[in-house]
């Protein structure tokens, strides 16, 4: 269990820096296309462009975030597989109070007090659930399962992406959600993944559960950089949070057979409800048209206004 919650912590700080390096990258990115007066960096709807993002890819900043978020699914690979999921994920998932406070020195973002409070709360969520974790699941489902895991998964990410170029602008959290199922979905495949314990290539290779790991992880990336573009990294990121969180822990428990330790099921219950309505209250208050407790618009970091971004 010790070593599992510290890889798992481990790769929380890898994608929440990595994050915060991907955003730095995306307004960068954003800053020239504005400056050059750009044309070619929208949908029609407004939305970035496949050649906008691509662009964001390439900026020194986001290529170093990609290789901590590579590292960070290593870790939560193997945390995914020592720890139930609904544990594991939710602790990779404070990532969000990595984030927000690393874009405070390097995004120059000011977090209101609604922020702050809404962290705390995904903090103590996440003590919570530590404590009243009990022991990991040892179902790997059916071969059915296996094939309606890739099947959902496809028809997710591919309806997903056609969806949020469909929003445009208007669809960072949209793009952060579905790039956290994507994620989830990882979490979901690498824990039933068969041919890793004892290692079977052959029985590896014939997983639909890895071909539904490589589609989710692929285009939830693609996602996320899009809501990175077009969204605070605050709010995309607390997006992130509720899509990868809710339904892999949902499913750990119903399917995979994962449990808390007895007598402290209110508790793993109450932590995890804790934990999606923190990350909720910060996307609602870090997004720019959110809630009362908003920031003002372009409080991204200087010389970053939100609408500069419509045009990556």
């Amino acid at each position: 269990m010790i070593i599992g919650l510290l890889t798992a912590v481990a790769a929380s700080a890898c994608y929440g820096t990595g994050s915060v390096l991907q955003a730095v990258g995306s307004r960068k990115s954003a800053r020239r296309e504005a400056a050059a007066a750009s044309t070619t960096g929208t949908t029609q709807h407004g939305g970035p462009s496949l050649s906008s993002t691509a662009k964001a890819a390439m900026t020194w900043e986001f290529m170093v975030g990609t290789v901590l978020d590579f590292v960070g699914f290593g870790l939560g690979a193997l945390a995914a597989r020592l720890l139930p999921l609904f544990l594991s994920q939710t602790v990779i998932s404070a990532n969000l109070v990595v984030t927000a406070l690393l874009g405070i020195k390097l995004l120059g973002i000011r977090l209101s007090r609604a922020e702050w409070g809404s962290i705390g709360v995904v903090c103590a969520s996440l003590v919570m659930l530590a404590t009243a974790a009990g022991a990991e699941g040892d179902s790997r489902g059916s071969d059915a399962a296996h094939w309606w895991l890739l099947a959902v998964t496809v028809l997710l990410m591919g309806g997903g992406t056609l969806l949020v170029r469909r929003l445009g602008s208007r669809g960072a959290i949209t793009a952060g959600l579905l790039s956290g199922l994507g994620f989830g979905a990882i979490g979901v495949g690498v824990r039933v993944l068969e041919g890793v314990d004892p290692f079977d290539p052959l029985a590896l290779l014939a997983d639909p559960a890895l071909y539904a790991i490589l589609v989710a992880g692929a285009v939830g990336m693609y996602l996320h950089t899009v809501a990175l573009q077009i969204g605070s990294v605050n709010g995309a990121t607390a997006a992130l949070v509720v899509g990868e969180t809710i339904l892999p822990g949902i499913l750990g428990v119903l399917w995979l057979g994962d449990s808390s330790r007895p007598g402290f099921l209110w508790l793993a219950i109450a932590g995890f409800v804790l934990a999606v309505a923190g990350a909720v209250a910060v996307a609602w208050f870090g997004e720019p048209d959110g809630g009362a407790g908003a920031g003002p618009v372009g409080d991204d970091g200087p010389g970053v206004r939100h609408e500069d971004l419509a045009h990556t």
